[in-house]
């Protein structure tokens, strides 16, 4: 092989190295004081603390493509949309919302958890409205945080402690799916898994997404928690009264308590995935060209 093709070769490795760790990065809403979106790495470096400004109490987020979408709870009642480097697309792409509380994202559909008028409202990534009262979890449920997995929406109702389950179509699949949680706010999947903050236990519990407990008390000692990512094998936990971001596996280990610090009332937060490995033979596949150049030159040669 010609030193400029082992080159070229080393220079696409390292091409791919550099892709697969710039996509690895923790999105955090800081509910007061700044009202912003701040932005980290997994290993808990800053960004970008103030990447997203001029928010009113946003309470949730979520991440599609290279857009974040954020709802602002309170008086502003919106969803607005963001590219992850921080410019506004539409600070208002949807209005009318009633103390939205969670947000999550399925294909080009955001379902929007109204704590004020117990419903999850379905909308299109482009502000389009589809039902605004997709789903009703019932009067005192204020649902809070709300994941999906495949076509089933899991919504916490903060009001009634527990974890209801509905299609994406807006069909009750099972209202009480589980019960007896003690101030749960909010919620992340992981395959057959639900992983659940209970602030008024300051844990997190571990659930299978037909209603089974795993490990009621996965995680304990957290301060005040309230929001929650799942990212491969590991957890991230917002923890509200003191201004941090815990990592833990999602079998309960400890990786770091404070992996972020600094933050203002952190509520929702959403993590960046890292590419899996069927992901990096894809990428790794643009190798073919180095290796196309050598065996060209090569042929050449004979």
């Amino acid at each position: 092989m010609s030193k400029h093709c082992f080159g070229c070769l080393l220079a696409a490795v390292f091409s791919v190295l550099s892709i697969s760790a710039a996509h690895a990065q923790i999105f955090v809403v800081n509910e007061s004081g700044n009202n912003s979106i701040g932005e980290y790495t997994t290993s808990g470096a800053t960004v970008n603390a103030s990447l997203v400004t001029g928010l009113y109490f946003p309470a949730d987020l979520v991440l599609s493509g290279s857009d974040l979408f954020v709802v602002n709870s309170t008086s502003y009642n919106t969803l607005g949309e963001y590219t992850t480097s921080g410019a506004t697309v539409n600070a208002s792409l949807v209005t009318g919302l009633h103390n939205p509380a969670g947000l999550a994202v399925s294909g080009s559909d955001l379902f929007v958890a109204n704590y004020a008028s117990n419903t999850i409202g379905e909308y299109t990534t482009s502000g389009a409205t589809v039902n605004a009262s997709l789903v009703s979890t019932g009067s005192g449920s204020n649902p809070e945080g709300i994941a999906i997995s495949g076509n089933d929406l899991f919504v916490v109702n903060n009001g009634n402690n527990t974890i209801g389950e509905y299609t994406t179509s807006g069909a009750t699949v099972n209202a009480s799916l589980l019960t007896g949680l003690d101030g749960p706010q909010y919620i992340a999947v992981s395959g057959a898994d639900l992983f659940v903050v209970n602030l008024g236990t300051k844990t997190i519990g571990e659930y299978t997404t037909s209603g089974g407990t795993v490990n009621a008390s996965l995680i304990t000692g957290l301060v005040d928690p309230f929001g929650i990512a799942v990212s491969g094998s590991d957890l991230f936990v917002s923890n509200l009264s003191n201004g941090t971001i815990g990592e833990y596996t999602t079998s309960g280990t400890t990786v770091n308590t404070s992996l972020v610090t600094g933050l203002d009332n952190p509520v929702g937060l959403t993590v960046e995935a890292v590419p899996e490995p069927s992901t990096w033979v894809l990428l790794l596949g643009g190798l073919g060209l180095p290796v196309f150049c050598w065996l060209r030159k090569r042929r050449a040669r004979g």
